[in-house]
Order: structure tokens, then C-alpha cells, then sequence
């Protein structure tokens, strides 16, 4: 391991301001990715702004009990750094941390971030083509500006009448109150989707009573996950080509779950079957499982998978509720048949506002276009890395780059070199700005929506944080995510509107 200095978390100093090429917001495995790649490149002008005071995302943000990843470790992980010391075929979330914060010491990164900097405003100058950034810490002027806070980082707590009168203890599970001891509490939790499914089981022997707020029931396969022996690990780090098959193949087979997704249906059918048999293995109650059976095709929201959920459901002190809250009292949940559940803490297990970005609330590009009024109807970029209107400004992990089937490192990776081909080409053509071509981006999401009309996330008869109000699915990639790599291999000069850099005043 190259040993790095301790990265220091002080605040740039009142009324100073710093000058970079590039500014990153956000430091978790995008921002990290995208730091790294220019890194290898041989740019050391950057910075990575970082509103927490350590790295890691929502890796670092999701402590949660049994809180791991559902893509398989040696896949999901940089390409550039593999880790042949994964405990797990699908990793924990301390493991996953460790691995990012490792990997930016190695990769001389830390020297780089500032934490405790959340962006206040982003403006773009026109005059000087720069980016002007104020955050908490300090003032930077920046020659480009990468967006990369993830769409899993703003928790999703409903609006429930009645909420704050509760008094008792609250929490979502992104910000898991780990001082506060469940042992024999009545706990009401809220939410049956990927974060619930993994601490549900986690809680369920230590709470006195639970009461498990349902509202769509997802599709729940068997885990396939298993420990990683001593001996495969010493193979791994001896033979690493071998860990570059196993992520290939990894990646090969979930691959082929889109020609299900998105071209024949009909496919999904023995998965689903899978699902079935499996909850009929662990639920014997009838009623339990049609309450349990989702009424929409596989696929259509993100597919789970446990083998604890369902035999920690039907435990004595857990009670599956499907009845809408009407309220929350102050030491109890009612639902809308009247029926009133006295329970001393609420758990929100509800996602994330994933079509959402608070950041774009902060950036303005173009004669001071705000990027949240852009976005407010429709999110859109082109690529899902450019927007138009906002020159040298590309976001990681935008709209239409999420997958319901294999790891968003493979997308992130594709869109960083993406990226970088377009930071070499500002270089190489003395480039001021560069700004994507509005009928290019209009004409690519057309193609995009029209792709995704088939597909079970837009068809599948279900209603998932994939959609926005009107029905449109701006999160997911509709195809296989090599043809995606393909796209974004080479930086598309023609498709933007590129600005000559300005003299330099005399």
C-alpha cells in the first residue's frame, strides 16, 4: 500500500479562493473514479468537494445491520483495482468502504478531498469561462466542473400525518440511529424494498414486536451469495488474471438478463417461477403469500434477494401490515381501517430521492439557467453526462444511466472516459468551452424513450422510483451496457457547440 499523508479536513481559508482545472462534487465511487482516472492521466489540478467529513458515498452513508451490495464483489469494484481479498461473493458494506478508502490512499487521492465542503452555488462566467463555486468550506474557481453525488445520497421520509408528533424515535435507514437499542422496543417499519429486506432480518430477534408497513411487495430470489475461502483468495492475489474471468464471466451472465428486460418477456418466466418456489419454501401460510405475491411482471421493480427476509417475517413477533397508514400518534401507527398499533420507534426503509439531485438546486449554467427549473419537468442529458446549457459541466451517474440488472462501476467507468476524451480534446484544440448541442441531446433522449417503451421497467405494470409523475423512466439504460461503453468510448466533438479559449490578456 502506498503510504499517503492523512488528508487534511481543514476549510480553505476565509477569502481565499483556489483555481483547479476540474472540480468534483462528491467523493464516493463515481467522484472517486473520476478523480483516479484523471490521476492516471497525469492531471494532479483537481479537487473532489465532499460535504461529509469522510469519503465513501453511500457506502460511507449506509451503516445499516446487514446493509451489502446485491452485484457480485469482483465485479462490482474498478476495473483498474481489483481486490482479491473480498470475504464475500457479494460484499458487506464495511468491506465496500474499506476498499474505497484504501483504494484512494493507494491511488494518492486523499491529498485531494475537502471535506466538509458542500457546494452552496455553482455559476458559470461566461466572460471567463470558469465555474464559480462557493461551498461551506471556501471559494474555487474551476475550468470544469463533474457532478457526481450519486443518486443514492437524499433519504426519502414520506409525508405521514401526524409525524411529528410522534415521540418516540425515528429514523431512516440511510442514517441508522445506532445508539438507540432495539432490544424488546415495538418497532413499526416502514418499507419492504432492498434496505429493509437486508435489516428487517437483522432486527427481527432482538425487537420485542414489529410491525412491517407494506406497500408493494417485491420479487425476492434466494441469495446466491457465499463466503470466499483462504485458499481462493491466495489464487486471486497470485493469479490475478483469474479475478479478471471471474468479473468477465460475472458480468456476461447478469448481462443476459437484458434480453429479458427489455426484448422478450417470456424469458423472465423461470425467474420468476424461482421466486415463487422460494417463497412458497419459507411462507405455508396462503393468505401470507398472496398478501406477499406481487401483482406486477418480475422485473418491473429492482429484483431482491434473501434467504432471511421471509423466515424472519413470519416469526411470532413480526406482523405483516398492508393496510395504508392513516397517521402516526404520538406512541402509535394507525392504519385506514382504524386499526391502532402502539409501537415506541418508526424505521424507514423508503429509498432514496434517486430522480433527484439537490445539487442541480445550486448550479447555473448559461445566462444563469438554474439546472433544478431545467430538470423540473424533464431530466435529461445527453449521454447522461452533458446537459445543454451548461458548458464544460458533466454530471456522473446521470439521467438514464442506472441499471436494474449489473454494476453501475461498469457505467461510471464508461462515462469517465468519456469525459476525459473530452478534456484531452479541450486541451488538444485550445478549447474554451464546450457545451452539448441542444438538438443532439433532444434527438438522443427521444431514441433513449423510444428504446425503453418495451422494456418491463416502462410496461411492466408497476409503479417504481424508475418513473417520474408522467410515466417517463429517466433513470434506467435501456439496452445492454456494452453498447452504452460503446457510446461513450470516444469524446463526439460534432455533437457540441466548442468555443475557442480566449487570449490571454496582455
Amino acid at each position: 500500500m502506498i503510504e499517503v499523508e492523512e488528508p487534511s479536513r481543514e476549510v480553505t481559508s476565509a477569502g481565499a479562493t483556489q483555481e483547479v482545472r476540474v472540480a468534483i462534487i462528491g467523493a464516493g465511487f463515481s467522484g472517486l473514479g473520476m478523480a483516479i482516472n484523471l490521476k492516471r492521466e497525469g492531471e494532479e489540478d483537481f479537487v473532489l468537494l465532499e460535504r461529509a467529513d469522510d469519503l465513501g458515498g453511500t457506502w460511507r452513508a449506509n451503516t445499516y445491520p446487514g446493509c451489502a451490495c446485491d452485484i457480485p464483489s469482483h465485479l462490482y469494484s474498478f476495473s483498474f483495482a481489483p481486490n482479491p481479498d473480498w470475504s464475500q461473493t457479494y460484499s458487506p458494506q464495511p468491506e465496500i468502504w474499506d476498499y474505497l478508502r484504501r483504494t484512494a490512499d493507494e491511488f494518492e487521492i486523499t491529498p485531494h478531498v475537502r471535506y466538509g465542503h458542500d457546494v452552496v452555488s455553482a455559476e458559470w462566467d461566461e466572460d471567463a469561462e470558469r465555474w464559480r463555486i462557493e461551498t461551506a468550506g471556501g471559494s474555487f474557481v474551476a475550468e470544469v466542473l463533474v457532478a457526481a453525488p450519486g443518486p443514492l445520497s437524499e433519504p426519502v421520509i414520506p409525508e405521514v400525518p401526524g409525524l411529528e408528533s410522534f415521540e418516540g424515535t425515528i429514523f431512516h435507514s440511510a442514517e441508522w440511529n445506532h445508539e438507540h437499542d432495539l432490544a424488546g422496543k415495538r418497532v413499526a417499519v416502514i418499507g419492504t424494498g432492498a434496505s429493509a429486506i437486508q435489516f428487517v432480518p437483522e432486527i427481527q430477534p432482538d425487537v420485542g414486536r414489529m410491525h412491517l408497513f407494506q406497500r408493494t411487495p417485491p420479487w425476492l430470489l434466494p441469495h446466491p451469495g457465499r463466503g470466499i475461502t483462504r485458499p481462493e483468495r491466495r489464487l486471486f492475489r497470485r493469479l490475478p488474471a483469474l479475478q479478471r474471468l471471474v468479473r468477465a464471466v460475472s458480468y456476461s451472465w447478469r448481462e443476459l438478463l437484458v434480453v429479458g428486460f427489455t426484448m422478450n418477456h417470456r424469458l423472465m418466466r423461470p425467474i420468476e417461477r424461482l421466486a415463487r418456489r422460494h417463497m412458497e419454501k419459507h411462507v405455508t401460510d396462503p393468505e401470507m403469500r398472496e398478501r406477499l405475491t406481487p401483482d406486477y411482471r418480475i422485473g418491473c421493480k429492482r429484483i431482491l434477494q434473501s434467504d432471511t427476509f421471509y423466515p424472519a417475517i413470519t416469526q411470532p413477533n413480526v406482523e405483516l401490515v398492508t393496510d395504508s397508514i392513516r397517521e402516526v400518534r404520538a406512541s402509535s401507527v394507525i392504519t385506514e381501517d382504524g386499526t391502532e398499533r402502539e409501537v415506541d420507534t418508526v424505521i424507514f426503509g423508503t429509498g432514496f430521492r434517486a430522480m433527484e439531485m439537490p445539487v442541480a438546486e445550486r448550479i447555473r449554467g448559461r445566462d444563469g439557467l438554474l439546472l433544478g427549473d431545467e430538470w423540473r419537468t424533464t431530466v435529461q442529458a445527453y449521454l447522461g453526462t452533458a446537459v445543454a446549457g451548461f458548458p464544460n459541466f458533466f454530471v456522473l451517474i446521470g439521467p438514464n444511466t442506472g441499471l436494474g440488472h449489473n454494476s453501475m462501476v461498469y457505467m461510471i467507468e464508461s462515462q469517465v472516459a468519456y469525459v476525459l476524451d473530452a478534456l484531452r480534446a479541450m486541451k488538444e484544440r485550445s478549447v474554451g468551452s464546450l457545451e452539448v448541442r441542444s438538438e443532439v441531446q433532444d434527438t438522443y433522449n427521444r431514441q433513449v424513450q423510444r428504446r425503453m417503451e418495451p422494456t418491463v421497467w416502462t410496461s411492466g405494470g408497476c409503479s417504481s422510483w424508475y418513473l417520474d409523475p408522467s410515466g417517463r423512466n429517466a433513470t434506467l439504460w435501456p439496452s445492454f451496457t456494452f453498447k452504452f461503453r460503446r457510446r461513450t468510448r470516444r469524446f463526439d466533438p460534432s455533437s457540441f457547440r466548442l468555443r475557442p479559449r480566449s487570449p490571454a490578456p496582455s
